[in-house]
């Protein structure tokens, strides 16, 4: 389980094609202090520590999670929001995120506001029942609030202020229009969702 508050910017150094794609990640955490099967959310994918050393600490990906994860995020050279497991009795910052990536959005336009940006991104139907202003949503990893919301008949486009320190501590600071995005929604959201589809069908 995360919060959504990253904590460090990787970057990855090697990837290679084993039975499953085995990523190496450059981190400045500690990595004495992470376990072999830690969970790290990697740009809102949780992952499983297989291997590390000194500065690093690798995974392994399956075909799965990139088929459903925003495309071209596991090459070399790429950079991740990450997050290390939610310890018990830390603060949750942001909100409960389990770094299980729900859809794949894309962002539409990012505009300077004042000193922040509005980043709008445009997502699918299946994304779309779980989002409202001012709720909660999860983006590459990024516990962040709704603003606005706009409904089509292909899904719904929505839009959230990106402040100057989060822009800097996160690989927000280079996000531009084009860019797929992981979407995680609002845990709570999708288990109302289940319990009104119960309801409906009593």
């Amino acid at each position: 389980m995360f919060t959504g508050i990253i904590t460090d910017i990787g970057f990855i150094e090697r990837v290679e094609a084993l039975a499953d794609t085995r990523v190496l990640i450059r981190t400045s955490y500690d990595t004495a202090t992470i376990d072999l099967g830690a969970s790290i959310s990697c740009s809102g994918v949780c992952l499983t520590v297989i291997d590390k050393g000194p500065g690093w600490f690798a995974v392994d990906v399956s075909g799965e999670t990139i088929s459903r994860t925003a495309q071209g995020q596991w090459t070399q050279g790429r950079r991740l929001n990450l997050e290390r497991a939610l310890r018990l009795g830390e603060e949750l910052g942001g909100h409960i995120v389990t770094g299980h990536v729900d859809g794949i959005g894309e962002v539409v336009s990012v505009i300077e506001e004042g000193g922040s940006r509005r980043v709008r991104i445009k997502a699918g139907p299946e994304i779309a029942p779980f989002v409202a202003p001012k709720g909660s949503i999860t983006l590459d990893g990024v516990s962040l609030t709704v603003n606005e919301v706009e409904d089509s008949p292909h899904g719904v486009t929505l839009g959230v202020n990106i402040i100057p320190h989060t822009a800097a501590v996160t690989t927000f600071g280079s996000l531009a229009a084009g860019d797929p995005i992981n979407i995680e929604i609002d845990v709570l959201a999708r288990y109302l969702q289940r319990m009104e589809h119960y309801r409906a069908k009593a």
